[in-house]
């Protein structure tokens, strides 16, 4: 972390302000939790924060503290605009190009606000005034613990906040199973638990509030999982009949693209899930050791991530991504 940026932002904390604090589009659990610990850490220093997230979020987060607060732009787009338009700051968390939060991202570039980015993913575009962009750590949620930290507001780092912050971090970091995850990152879960966290709780909360349909959806994506041997990878497909019959709901192929990287020999794991109604397939890339899946990602698929978990879209039908997908796969090895 670069100590000017440190010290500007100090120095614009020390007044009371209107701030947003926007996570990306879809957010998961570290976009939700780095952005309800800034919440609740924003307001006891005495400023109006605010989250404001693009749309919906899963309801298996719905129990993290200070959700009640949260705005779905998707939901009051009218309420969101003045809010950025009238903000003094907006906290862009987990994201860091504007594409990952649709028509938000015009709002935010003509608000007078200050923008200040906070981030762990690569290639980090240039629109805010301060950037904090650390990809190597494993998540936003252990960054924003150590700005914290460094701005000396430790104090402020109570239950709510260290809940919300260990939520980010269980969750982005695959329960602490990813290369990401550090000494620094354990020493941060221990001072985290030390706060009051109760791990046993959130990982309930998190991993085992599953539906019977959700369970269902599961097994249909295993029955279709394929392999490619040649290229050491498993990919599943879930079409928009098998979603329907399933009765999903957002958030329930969360993991399921994990499932591929358990089989022995596997180095790469896709799912491809079809949204008929937004017109598109939304992709998901795992990927083990050295294996570039965000540059593979944003090669073919528009997309983008970490070296070893990224996602993509295609505009073309199921049949024709998945098609897409394995040319596009093989060439990438080819020249890599």
């Amino acid at each position: 972390m670069i100590e000017l940026q440190l010290h500007q932002l100090a120095q614009w904390l020390e007044t009371p302000s209107k701030m947003v604090i926007i996570p990306h589009k879809n957010p998961d659990g570290d976009a939700m939790g780095s952005a309800l610990a800034w919440q609740n850490v924003m307001r006891q220093l005495g400023h109006a924060a605010t989250v404001l997230a693009p749309n919906a979020y899963p309801t298996f987060l719905h129990w993290m503290p200070g959700h009640e607060d949260v705005i779905i732009y998707e939901n009051a787009q009218k309420k969101g605009n003045k809010l950025i338009a009238e903000a003094d700051f907006i906290f862009t968390l987990d994201f860091n190009t504007l594409k990952r939060i649709d028509d938000m991202g015009d709002r935010v570039t003509k608000s007078k606000a200050k923008k200040i980015m906070i981030d762990h993913h690569q290639e980090p575009d240039n629109y805010a005034d301060l950037i904090f962009s650390e990809p190597t750590i494993g998540s936003t949620c252990e960054l924003v613990y150590q700005i914290i930290d460094r701005l000396g507001k430790k104090n402020c780092i109570n239950k709510e906040v260290a809940t919300c912050i260990y939520t980010g971090i269980l969750t982005d970091t695959g329960s602490f199973k990813f290369p990401s995850v550090t000494s620094s990152t354990h020493r941060s879960v221990a001072e985290l638990m030390d706060c009051g966290v109760n791990h046993s709780y959130i990982h309930e909360k998190i991993k085992d509030t599953a539906r019977p349909d959700r369970l269902k959806l599961l097994g249909i994506a295993l029955r279709n999982m394929v392999f490619l041997n040649d290229v050491n990878t498993a990919y599943i497909t879930l079409c928009q009949d098998e979603l329907d019959e399933c009765n999903f709901q957002k958030g329930d192929t969360e993991g399921f693209v994990n499932y591929g990287l358990s089989v022995s020999g596997i180095q790469i794991a896709v799912i491809m899930v079809e949204y008929r109604h937004e017109d598109v397939v939304k992709l998901s890339f795992r990927s083990k050791g050295n294996l570039a899946v965000n540059t593979f990602a944003k090669t073919f698929f528009d997309g983008g991530g970490h070296i070893n978990a990224a996602g993509g879209v295609s505009k073309r039908s199921l049949k024709q991504t998945e098609s897409y997908f394995i040319d596009s796969l093989r060439a990438f090895f080819a020249s890599h």
